[in-house]
């Protein structure tokens, strides 16, 4: 069973990529709304973009992605996998959401982005490292206590009688 939820892990890794890929197809000025306020800012300055196309990036971006990763996890661990408690849901969702945070990190945050010049946006080089120190302490710091408290809370939603 731990080697298929780590599998629906990479699944959810998969489709973050995915996402992110089809976020800066037409450059990385797409994403935006992912990087600091500064950038952001600086981009608006350029012409690239415009604070209205920012927010509603955003909202497109939470709007599918967040109800779309919460449903492939709900599907992969109860009606996949078949848990019914508590416990059990718990740890499948944890695991997995918890393998889509490290694809996050590692891979988009700490490769793609980090030494890569997939999500450099022309007129913001300056402005590099996109991802400071700061936000990947953040980002580590959300992805352990985050992904298990939201773990807790789908598994508390979906055992609920």
């Amino acid at each position: 069973m731990l080697l298929q939820v780590i599998l629906e892990g990479l699944g959810l890794g998969i489709l973050l990529v995915l996402v992110c890929a089809v976020g800066i197809r037409k450059g990385a000025v797409g994403m935006v709304h992912l990087y600091s306020p500064a950038v952001q800012q600086r981009c608006v300055k350029l012409g690239l973009t415009s604070p209205e196309r920012i927010r509603r990036n955003s909202l497109l971006f939470k709007a599918v992605c967040v109800p779309g990763y919460i449903s492939y996890v709900l599907v992969c661990v109860y009606g996949i996998n078949g848990a019914r408690s508590f416990a059990a849901g718990f740890w499948q969702l944890f695991v997995i959401l918890s393998v889509m945070n490290l694809i996050d990190r590692f891979l988009i945050d700490g490769y793609w982005v980090g030494h890569t010049n997939a999500w450099t946006i022309p007129g913001t080089e300056d402005l590099k490292p996109y991802i400071t120190a700061k936000d990947k302490q953040k980002k580590w710091l959300f992805g352990t206590v985050g992904m298990a408290v939201i773990a807790a809370v789908l598994a508390a939603m979906m055992t609920v009688q």
